[in-house]
């Protein structure tokens, strides 16, 4: 008997994920866009870093416009970390009709329900089918 997060997860839309940009690709990127020189471009990159530290250790948010706000978070054990919520604009900016170039894996089953998606897996797989309990 197949679990429904497996029969959803086979037949969902999924973004094919293409190489991780890092650090020295994104800051020539940066470079040729704005006309700064790269070692320019990575000072800055790590001193927002090391401000949006020392602003959430004093326990205050950091709003950046047009990339999102940085606050500080606690743990139930005492730990610190940040919470990050993505300002605005990369979502509209992601989902401007046509604009999305990558890969999307299962594109057709873009619309579809949980429900529907479970009903192919048991089409496909009678044997092995999602079984619904009653609890």
């Amino acid at each position: 008997m197949a679990s429904r997060i497996k029969a959803i997860g086979a037949y969902r839309p999924r973004i094919e994920q293409g190489n991780t940009v890092q650090r020295p690709e994104l800051i020539r990127a940066l470079s040729r866009a704005t006309g700064l020189v790269e070692g320019s471009v990575d000072q800055v990159i790590k001193e927002l870093r090391d401000q949006i530290i020392e602003f959430n250790r004093a326990g205050r948010a950091v709003k950046v416009d047009g990339l999102g706000t940085y606050a500080p978070n606690i743990s139930l054990d005492g730990t610190l970390d940040l919470q990050y919520r993505a300002d605005t604009a990369f979502g509209n900016g992601m989902n401007i009709p046509g604009i999305f170039t990558g890969t999307i894996i299962n594109r057709e089953h873009i619309g579809k329900t949980s429900d529907e998606l479970v009903a192919r897996w048991n089409t496909e797989h009678p044997e092995d089918p999602v079984v619904f309990s009653e609890n």
